[in-house]
């Protein structure tokens, strides 16, 4: 493929960027009254309007021609057939075949890979549904009401977020709680709150040796074992989400009791898989197919749909439009909805562990900005901190507003409150405030003329700022696995525009890699001498 910026369409995206930039949106929609119309659309549950953005046709048709000229159609192709495109572990990136409801074999390597993903779906509802009956028990015959669910990055936060978001279908009788951190005082104190007769730990480490997660999980042993039970018991209190069968086996777990990963389900991309374990046993295993079928909704709208129509393709190309040629560093989630308060915490991992890069699929190093930094909270709150920033600072920042029609146990004051708190802001962002309308503002106060032009100054705010606007009936768990499959597939678009693989993480190996030589020189089982003088300087002064 060529370089990205030797393709014509990023030529006329530079020359379009300059105009584009002296208009204000207030203009364009003056000038369009269907703009709104226009540029929305609707699937699988999801309304997008993204008609506040500081583009016009003939960006967008660029966009889209970008998105051709880069082969993005053959990189969806090619993701969902199986082919290895994770390149650099010479891996397929199959997510979506955890979700496939078409009956269609998957290859890979030649070997139809949904007969596996069957049957671990059926071994998770069958698990699910004994813990649920109490058919399953702890050692002592008491059904179990408590999941300690122990995982470090996507295999901890997919399902902390997705269980946290669809809060009101929780099952009741049964809490889950999620561990990742692998400082002490987090499992002290989950471990202090927990009853070893009624708790299951739940393991999730693809090797079974992730050390956040195997140093946990042996914490939660040794404080099994110390409440007077036996080696045999941890069978019934312990399972895992694991390749590595006989490790676990080892540490006590039943071989029934351990759910298999594939090598090409991705740690960010795996709550779809046995790791949503902890999801089926919070949700119940339907809720569980809900999302899977949601995803998979999403799935065929991104294969099928032209690019003009496509959700997760205009997401994307809207995405690098600001990042590439207006300018912008960041992006920002704003959910107002309490229980999807968690979703920018798991688009931030989702996003900038897969394209916060600067190398090519090539080897080149990029010349051209990349992932952009991804953050955000709940609307109303964020509303009273840092939306400041986002009205009046020099820089661009695109957001994502997201707001359900209806919510659970509705109070109509409050959730009108919130919804004209989301569209409200969102209209503020693109119109903004003038100068000469704060000044008009100011007319009837005693303030000196002088005195009122300085104000009107520091009151007056650009617009301009762009946002989509992403609305839903409801978040069950059927939209709520639309709206992730719809941001994995963002990812992807722009991962292809800039020519990066989207699912390596050579970054996080690094740290990994260095932490345990770190803790070997902590632990006395290597010199210090290898080390640079800051990083021994810190051993010792820990140490000593």
């Amino acid at each position: 493929m060529e370089k990205l910026k030797n393709a014509s369409a990023w030529g006329e995206l530079e020359a379009l960027a300059p105009l584009v930039k002296r208009k204000h949106m207030r203009d364009m929609f003056e000038q369009d009254d269907t703009r709104a119309e226009r540029y929305s659309l609707e699937s699988s549950g999801i309304f997008l309007d993204y008609s506040k953005n500081r583009v016009n046709d003939e960006v967008m048709t660029q966009l889209f021609a970008l998105a051709e000229q880069r082969n993005v159609k053959q990189k969806i192709n090619d993701m969902f057939s199986g082919q290895a495109i994770n390149t650099t572990e010479n891996r397929a990136v199959l997510h979506t075949a955890l979700r496939n409801f078409s009956n269609k074999p998957v290859l890979v390597d030649g070997k139809d890979v949904v007969p596996e993903v069957k049957a671990t779906l059926q071994k998770m509802e069958a698990f699910t549904q004994a813990i649920h009956s109490g058919e399953h028990t702890g050692f002592t015959g008491k059904a179990i009401d408590t999941v300690v669910s122990i995982g470090i990055g996507g295999s901890f936060l997919g399902p902390k977020i997705v269980t946290e978001s669809l809060k009101p279908y929780q099952k009741t009788g049964i809490k889950v709680i999620f561990v990742a951190n692998v400082d002490g005082c987090h499992i002290h104190d989950v471990l202090q709150s927990v009853d070893v007769e009624t708790t299951l730990f739940v393991m999730s480490s693809k090797s079974f040796s992730t050390q956040e997660t195997l140093q946990n999980t042996l914490s939660a042993k040794d404080w099994f074992l110390s409440k007077g039970t036996q080696q045999t018991d941890i069978a019934k209190h312990f399972v895992a989400v694991s390749s590595n069968v006989k490790a676990a086996v080892a540490f006590g777990m039943a071989e029934e009791n351990v759910f298999p990963m594939a090598d090409w389900v991705g740690g960010r991309y795996s709550l779809w898989s046995a790791i949503g374990l902890p999801i089926c046993l919070s949700l119940g295993f339907a809720h569980f197919r809900s999302i899977l079928q949601g995803a998979y909704d999403m799935d065929v709208h991104f294969q099928n749909a032209p690019f003009e129509e496509n959700m997760p393709v205009i997401l994307a190309m809207l995405g690098i439009w600001y990042r590439n040629f207006l300018g912008a560093q960041s992006h920002a989630l704003l959910p107002y909805y309490h229980y999807l308060r968690g979703f920018p915490a798991y688009v931030q991992q989702l996003d900038m562990e897969s394209n916060g890069k600067s190398t090519t699929l090539n080897g080149l190093t990029v010349d051209y900005g990349c992932g952009p930094i991804i953050w955000g909270s709940e609307g109303t709150n964020g509303q009273h901190s840092f939306y400041q920033l986002i009205h009046q600072s020099n820089l661009p920042i695109p957001v994502d507003f997201m707001f359900p029609v209806k919510v659970p146990n509705q109070n109509e004051t409050h959730h009108n409150m919130l919804a004209s708190n989301c569209f409200g802001q969102a209209q503020a962002l693109m119109q903004g405030k003038t100068f000469d309308e704060c000044l008009a503002d100011l007319a009837d106060t005693e303030l000196s003329e002088k005195e009122k032009q300085v104000l009107a100054n520091h009151k007056t705010m650009p617009g301009n700022n762009p946002s989509n606007t992403l609305v839903f009936e409801q978040l069950d768990p059927k939209t709520l696995g639309a709206l992730i499959a719809l941001y994995e597939h963002k990812v992807l678009v722009q991962g292809c525009i800039w020519g990066l693989n989207s699912f390596d993480q050579w970054g996080v190996e690094l740290g990994k890699v260095l932490g345990n030589q770190v803790l070997d020189m902590i632990d006395g089982k290597s010199d210090l001498s290898s080390a640079d003088s800051s990083t021994q300087q810190l051993i010792k002064r820990f140490t000593s």
